[in-house]
Parts: structure tokens; C-alpha cells; sequence
């Protein structure tokens, strides 16, 4: 990897010191940043008019193979966008070698390709967030090490490999065990958005498949009802394996009286088939400490009380 290829296809940036302090250590670590001047554009809340958000991202199809193209942030945006999509060109674009990464708001795009070309991309670190990394106070953070060596991993070697030491509480029948299959997912509350879409990958490509998923300021309670209708249609019962990854920056209330995130997750996993499990603890989501995924890959998970690896090679 020696150049990345920045786009905003969804919010503008909430900090325009953000994307200037994540491309400047971007830079630091060798790599020609290209399509900078992405980070200024504000449309609304958006990172540029419709139009031109929709020219970058088709723009993607005519990249050079080598090039990794990172997203600058989530929000809201890119699922104006989906109808427009040159979705075959940008798949040929990632079969000659291309990789693309992302998450939050991106999850609508990795999915609608997914759905539409069976197309591999990566969910992971952005740039205002991940590579910028600013504290509280402005001043700059050095981007979590664990991020920034599975991105490599991910970009260079095109594998993933992670054990995660967690206690799990939700395997139910599934005390300890195994599963390979299609791993694909993101955001809770974008993918609970496309049911019903043809963006979202249909039951025949995800079953036995290996769903990841992850949230950001989504009280617990949104949380159950998104699960709840992922399972009411049917999706969480077609899967291998569930990952769970972070659920953060939400608030709990007094009138909750012990409803907590996990009270969420069990009420989910009771309606479940006994031996699907439910995996907590997967460094994944709106966090520092963040894998690199390949949406749509083939995975192996293998897992017991006391944690899981997964492992991919696409």
C-alpha cells in the first residue's frame, strides 16, 4: 500500500481540523493521500452536493488496482445516492484488485454491492476518526495500534486473523464449536433501514452466513426492536453466527430499572435456534480498537466460553 484515495460520500465533516490532522499522519507514515480536497466540500450536512458525491463514487471504478480508497466519515448520505450507483463497474473495479473501506453510514454502500455483485469490500477505520484520532481537547492522538496493523494486514496481505478474549455469555446450546461461512453485516441501524430493499443481500446469498454488527448512540431498547425485526424477517435465523461488536455512546435512564445492553441481547438470543451462538466483544464498531473486515468473504469462526478467533483470506 502506497497511496490511499479519500472520498466523502456521506456527512460533511463535523471538524475541519479532523480529516487535515488523519491525512497529515497518513502522510507521516509514507502514503500519498489523493483526492484531498474532498474533506472541504459541505453541502447541508452533507460532504458536497448529491451530484458530486455520486461523481466520486463512481469515480472508483476507474481507480488503478493498487489504490486503497479510505471513506472520511459516516453521518448520513449516501443512501440518496444508491439508485445512481454504477454498481458492476465498481465490482470489476475490486475484482482487478481495488480495495475500498469504511463503516457506519458506509454500510449502505458495502451492502447494496454486495446485494447487487457479490462484490468484497472492507468494513474499518475511516479517516476524521481512526487516522486522525483528536482528544478532547483538540489536541492529537496517535491512532490506536491495533487498528492500524490489521488495516495493513488487511490492505497488503488480504487476510484477517483475531482471537478475541471475551467471556460469552450468550452461546446457549452452543457451549463451544465452529462455523465457516459469508461474513457480512455493519451497522445495525443501517442494514434494520435496507429490509426490505434490494440493497440488502437476499436470504439465499447470507444463509449459513456469519452476520456482524455494530451501533452508535442507539439506547439499548432500539437496539432489542432492531434485532427483534432482523429476526422477525427472517435474517438472524439464516445465519451461522452472530458477532457482536460495539454498542456505545448511549445513555441509560432511571425508569430502564436494570434494562441494560446485555438484558437486550439475551431477550434477542432466547428467540434464536439453540445452536446459533451469539458472540460478544468483537473489536469492531464506533471504537478506537477496530479490525478490518471483509464484507461478503468467506470466514471461520471458532468459539468458547471463554472468547473466539476469526480468521478470513480473500
Amino acid at each position: 500500500m502506497k497511496q490511499i484515495h479519500l472520498i466523502a460520500p456521506s456527512g460533511a465533516s463535523l471538524d475541519p481540523n479532523s480529516p487535515l490532522a488523519g491525512i497529515e499522519w497518513l502522510k507521516q507514515q509514507g502514503l500519498e493521500v489523493l483526492n484531498t480536497d474532498c474533506v472541504k466540500r459541505v453541502e447541508q450536512r452533507f460532504a458536497g452536493s448529491d451530484e458530486e458525491r455520486l461523481a466520486e463514487v463512481n469515480q472508483l471504478a476507474h481507480l488503478p488496482p493498487e489504490i486503497a480508497v479510505v471513506a472520511m466519515r459516516g453521518g448520513y448520505g449516501l443512501h440518496r445516492l444508491l439508485p445512481n450507483i454504477e454498481w458492476e463497474a465498481i465490482a470489476k473495479a475490486i475484482k482487478n484488485g481495488l480495495q475500498i473501506c469504511g463503516h457506519s453510514d458506509f454500510t449502505v454502500f458495502q451492502l447494496g454491492l454486495l446485494a447487487k455483485t457479490g462484490a468484497v469490500t472492507l468494513a474499518g477505520p475511516m479517516l476524521n476518526f481512526d487516522f486522525a484520532c483528536q482528544g478532547e481537547q483538540g489536541d492529537n492522538v496517535t491512532p490506536n495500534v491495533f487498528m492500524w496493523d490489521h488495516f495493513q494486514e488487511a490492505i497488503n496481505e488480504r487476510k484477517m486473523d483475531c482471537s478475541v478474549k471475551t467471556p460469552q455469555s450468550f452461546l446457549r446450546k452452543s457451549a463451544a464449536g465452529q462455523s465457516s461461512g459469508m461474513l457480512w453485516g455493519g451497522n445495525l441501524t443501517v442494514l434494520a433501514g435496507l429490509v426490505g430493499t434490494p440493497y440488502l443481500p437476499s436470504q439465499q446469498q447470507t444463509q449459513g452466513g456469519i452476520l456482524f454488527l455494530e451501533d452508535v448512540n442507539e439506547h439499548p431498547y432500539r437496539i432489542e426492536r432492531m434485532l427483534m425485526q432482523l429476526f422477525d424477517a427472517g435474517i438472524l435465523s439464516n445465519q451461522s453466527a452472530i458477532l457482536l461488536g460495539g454498542f456505545s455512546a448511549y445513555r441509560l435512564y432511571d425508569n430502564d430499572r436494570g434494562y441494560t445492553l446485555e438484558s437486550a441481547i439475551e431477550a434477542m438470543s432466547k428467540r434464536l435456534p439453540g445452536n446459533i451462538p451469539v458472540l460478544t466483544g468483537l473489536p469492531f464498531g464506533h471504537q478506537a480498537e477496530k479490525l478490518t473486515l471483509p464484507v461478503g468473504a468467506q470466514a471461520h469462526i471458532q468459539y468458547d466460553a471463554s472468547g473466539f478467533t476469526i480468521q478470513s483470506q480473500w
